[in-house]
């Protein structure tokens, strides 16, 4: 009987299966695709290898050995019990940095030109050219989190002419040169209040959970642009609601405490503040389905060669 891979993800494309069936095929695997999770469970059981980002699935199979979430996060696959017990977990690091970095550009240039005040003019049909705006050029940045999405924000940010590009990772190592200088979380109180701009890309771990807590955001200058692609916990929500309402500072929020946000919460209506439904990393890049197919089937390979995966994640450590 055939070993059994089990993919349960609707986004992607019959190419994308095709490639996948086929290197199935060729390591003696069957390959089986659902975009439901209702209806891949009576297969999961059997399976070995899973591509979802579904841990119901996970939990249903009886002989999993790898399970591949398409996203960069874990969060779901991290918690007591979510695995069987022995088998491993990858993620699709790597896939995202491309379509998140263009959306912190995006986000940042809306905040500094002040595109939702000219949208409010628009709507008026009024006619008005003097709100003063901002530039990246000369902006003194800082970058939490070096991996695949604070380096190509980094590329991206430097082609702009910031002042100085400085990257915060646990050792201070600087990958690739891309930073100014890069720093370890000891010396994130001295960077804070020299950032005009600042850039979430962290995970969510206990270290990175309320690093920015209300005494840190009150380090940031008054006009300082907090963005926040990364995971909601790594920051205060509730204090920098109060930071927002006060004009101390502008932001963009693409990921929360609790998300779905609530309708009826605060910072709907929150002065100073861009939101985004949790869209800066979606699987809407063609790009992305490309990268999250090809990251998987170079770890299949690994896996059926009996190679270490190249994006195994340590579930004690998040990452």
């Amino acid at each position: 009987m055939a070993r059994r891979l089990v993919v349960a993800v609707a986004q992607l494309t019959d190419a994308h299966r095709s490639e996948i069936r086929a290197a199935a095929t060729r390591h003696g695997f069957e390959a089986l695709f659902f975009d439901a999770v209702e209806d891949a469970l009576p297969a999961a059981e059997a399976a070995e290898v899973l591509l979802t980002d579904s841990p119901r699935l996970a939990q249903a199979a009886r002989a999993l050995r790898w399970v591949c979430t398409p996203a960069a996060g874990v969060d779901a696959f991290v918690v007591p019990g979510a695995l069987p017990r022995g088998a491993m977990l990858s993620n699709s690091s790597g896939a995202y940095g491309v379509t998140i970095a263009e959306h912190i550009v995006m986000v940042t240039l809306e905040l500094m030109r002040r595109q939702r005040d000219y949208d409010a003019i628009v709507a008026r049909r009024a006619w008005r050219r003097d709100l003063a705006v901002r530039s990246i050029l000369g902006c003194r940045t800082l970058i939490l989190g070096t991996g695949d999405i604070g380096r190509e924000a980094a590329v991206r940010l430097r082609a702009f002419r910031p002042a100085r590009l400085v990257g915060l990772n646990r050792s201070g190592y600087n990958p690739g040169g891309l930073f100014d200088r890069c720093i370890a979380p000891e010396a994130l109180d001295d960077a804070l209040p020299e950032a005009d701009l600042v850039v979430l890309c962290l995970p969510a771990t206990e270290a990175t959970r309320r690093l920015l807590d209300a005494r840190r955001l009150s380090m940031l200058h008054e006009g300082a642009i907090l963005v926040n692609v990364g995971r909601g916990s790594a920051v205060d929500q509730s204090a920098l609601e109060r930071l927002l309402r006060a004009g101390r500072l502008s932001a963009a929020l693409d990921v929360f405490e609790e998300e779905p946000l609530p309708p009826g919460h605060g910072l709907w209506s929150c002065p100073n503040l861009l939101i985004t439904p949790h869209v800066a990393g979606n699987m809407t890049l063609p790009y992305t389905l490309d990268r999250i197919a090809a990251l998987f089937l170079e770890d299949f390979d690994n896996y059926c060669a009996g190679r270490p995966l190249a994006r195994r994640v340590d579930p004690a450590k998040g990452y």
